[in-house]
């Protein structure tokens, strides 16, 4: 069957006739009245009606693939340099690759890319007779799809069974599949439009999963499986009542329990199993309560738990078997700092290892049973880094496996033996193509921002680089949910890097590397100073002569393409350039709609529009909401037809109203991915593609 974007450009009727170069007229979408109705006041939508959830609608699709045409007709102006880059970002790649074996069960498990895979192969080999196993072909498994996504795989405790979950449709919304090990067959089992979180009973006869609502696509219901009974006989062990909460489920590392959580942006909840006991009902680990969030894992007979209960930075806490159910039986053993964010940790029989930040770095912090106030970190001659545990998958050891990246540092696998100190290097990142990490500096620089806050901001340029004022930038952030920016490696920048450019993450308020308190500082009635920070350090970058005023680019995604597209508004006139993939750039409506994915999960980030304190402020900064009349610099924006977390007619609307708002002449392009959703396509060179067409898009505007 033709492809359906093939079809779509070729019936394209009132939008456009042929866009075959950036002469032609840009697409226009007509407006149609549309009331948006709020408690708190009505209004006028003219391009709601590009939204249709079946995502049929002929007009709607004409439209956007008149956007896509559009956007080739004027990429195509500099596609040699599209393909230039492809070929360095592809040239940089060790086509052959594999990760470092982790043990677990008396296997060894990796996973490995062959020389023009796309998806990767995983594998396990027997420690006792040493023999491999292919256990997963991501390439067999996605043959004849748009899209596709191996999300999770779990072995069950026997070794008999292997459970994963796959999405062909790039909206999250995936199906369970079960192999029998020894054979290759599929078992018929086959559960659909589930969450990808796992959990084995010890047996291995019975799989737990969390079950999606098809409209909302939250999972609100733990289910359980029994191999070889009808999936529609599936008991559910657990019923979440509270929209505003995710939930899964998991095993205990040491397998022993069945961890069901859930978690919203200000609470969390766990309900724990003995994996031996599959058919009896679940406990509470605590009583729930808002504005109390924790986790646990479980070693020999106690739980190990950090908590932000009377400890915004987290603190960590023990309590026995016998003890889960009372929080009042939880026993203190690290304090919380009010500088050092406890980010995750990892439980070993004779040490307890943390991941934490502390001045916008993550670190590890090794801390023996016996004597924990006798603590080491793990150690970097560089100002701005990441270390963070990986792959621990044992508790009888006392080696911690992590990894160590920066900005001029490929991700490099350590192992650390707790006990001697000894340090062992595992594995490099190769990185082909001519890299020398010596041609490359990094610097950590702190910007003040208007209210006298320090932002913490990680610089990455050539050696040759000179600070002048003439350099360009090239300037990222996120700076919502908590979520942090780290200063990791990436290949595909150095082809800015390498042409003069300066790479900034901005690590703005809304994000927690600086603390819990970064990012309460950044949501909610404070979601403003997320918008400042960013703009204050592109300004602090110029005025300090980091970079040239007039060659300043940004880029944001998601979340931090809400950023882009406020800050187009508020300070649009400071940037050349301006690339937003799949941006949350229509808040108000999108929060006033509760059968739209992932709205009430969202309600203690953003703020619940209904109450009008919370509906004024939204209003006042989305993106949407707030275009004017003005210049805009030249923008990217790019979604996905199937985006689950971002539905794909906000950015369609946002760049409808620009369209007729802007006064400016630079170039607005849409690119919509008609088959894939919210992270873009799916194999590893088609990714790279993306971020060759964008850097392009950049370059040319140089020129």
């Amino acid at each position: 069957m033709p492809k359906l974007s093939q079809l779509l450009l070729g019936s394209m009727l009132s939008f456009t006739s042929s866009i075959s170069c950036i002469a032609a007229p840009a697409p226009v979408a007509p407006q149609q009245p549309y009331t948006v109705k709020s408690p708190n006041g009505d209004r006028q939508d003219p391009w709601y009606w590009l939204r249709d959830d079946s995502r049929k609608n002929p007009e709607m699709l004409k439209y956007l693939a008149a956007e896509n045409q559009w956007y080739k007709g004027y990429a195509d102006r500099y596609k040699s340099t599209t393909d230039q880059l492809y070929q360095e970002m592809v040239g940089r790649i060790e086509q052959d690759q594999s990760s470092v074996p982790a043990v677990k069960n008396g296997y060894a498990y990796w996973d490995a890319f062959k020389a023009g895979d796309q998806y990767p192969r995983f594998y396990r080999k027997s420690l006792k007779t040493n023999q491999e196993e292919l256990l997963l072909d991501a390439n067999e498994l996605a043959k004849g799809k748009e899209f596709y996504q191996l999300s999770n795989y779990k072995i069950s405790p026997d070794g008999r069974y292997l459970a994963y979950a796959e999405d062909t449709s790039g909206r999250r919304q995936y199906t369970l599949k079960i192999k029998e090990l020894a054979t290759g067959r599929l078992l018929p089992d086959q559960i659909v439009n589930a969450d990808p979180s796992l959990a084995w009973s010890s047996d291995g006869q019975y799989l737990f999963y969390a079950e999606k609502n098809p409209q909302t696509l939250l999972a609100s219901s733990i289910k359980r499986h029994q191999l070889g009974q009808p999936v529609n006989k599936d008991a559910v062990v657990y019923q979440e009542k509270d929209s505003s909460f995710y939930i899964g489920v998991d095993n205990s590392q040491d397998e022993k329990f069945v961890v069901i959580w859930a978690g919203s942006t200000v609470s969390s909840d766990l309900h724990i199993l003995p994996a031996n006991q599959p058919t009896e009902p679940f406990k509470a680990f605590a009583k729930r309560q808002r504005d109390f969030l924790y986790n646990a894992e479980h070693i020999g007979d106690r739980w190990v738990i950090t908590t932000d209960w009377q400890a915004p930075n987290q603190r960590v806490m023990q309590v026995s078997d016998a003890k889960v159910g009372d929080r009042n039986q939880w026993q203190e053993i690290i304090p919380t700092d009010p500088n050092v964010l406890i980010d995750s940790f990892n439980v070993f029989d004779n040490y307890l290892v943390l991941n934490e930040r502390a001045d916008a770095v993550r670190r590890v912090r090794i801390l023996p049973w016996q004597n924990l106030a006798n603590a080491s970190y793990v150690q970097s001659d560089e100002p701005v880094f990441e270390a963070v545990t990986t792959d621990n998958l044992q508790q009888n050891t006392d080696v911690v496996r992590y990894t160590y990246t920066s900005l001029t540092t490929p991700n490099t696998v350590f192992e650390l033996n707790m006990k001697t100190g000894e340090k062992t290097l595992l594995k490099q990142q190769k990185v082909l193509g001519g890299f020398d990490r010596a041609n490359y500096r990094t610097e950590r620089v702190w910007v003040t921002a208007r209210d006298g806050q320090k932002i913490p901001v990680s610089l990455l340029y050539h050696k040759n680089y000179k600070k002048d004022g003439k350099a360009p930038l090239y300037q990222y952030a996120y700076g919502s949910y908590g979520s942090s920016s780290s200063p990791y490696f990436r290949s595909s920048v150095l082809s800015l890097v390498d042409r003069g450019f300066v790479y900034a993450i901005a690590h703005i308020r809304g994000g927690q590397e600086m603390g819990r308190q970064w990012y309460e500082d950044g949501k909610l009635l404070k979601k403003v100073n997320t918008f400042n920070d960013f703009i204050d350090v592109t300004d602090a970058l110029v005025a300090q002569k980091y970079v040239a005023k007039d060659k300043v680019f940004a880029m944001g995604g998601s979340a931090g393409g809400l950023l882009m597209g406020a800050v187009a508004n508020m300070a649009g006139e400071k940037y050349r350039g301006m690339v937003a993939h799949v941006p949350f750039v229509d808040v108000v409506t999108t929060m006033l709609d509760e059968s739209i994915p992932l709205t009430t999960n969202e309600f203690d980030e953003w703020g619940n529009p209904k109450q009008k304190t919370f509906y004024d402020y939204m209003l006042a900064y989305s993106p949407y909401d707030q275009v004017q009349k003005k210049a805009y610099p030249a923008m990217l924006v790019t979604t996905g037809l199937h985006d689950s977390q971002v539905q794909y007619f906000e950015p369609a609307k946002w760049v409808a109203k620009l369209r007729t708002m802007k006064t400016d002449s630079q170039p607005l392009l849409f690119k919509i991915n008609m088959e894939a959703g919210h992270g873009g396509k799916s194999g590893r060179f088609e990714r790279l593609h993306e971020t060759a067409e964008e850097y392009s898009f950049i370059l040319s505007l140089l020129e």
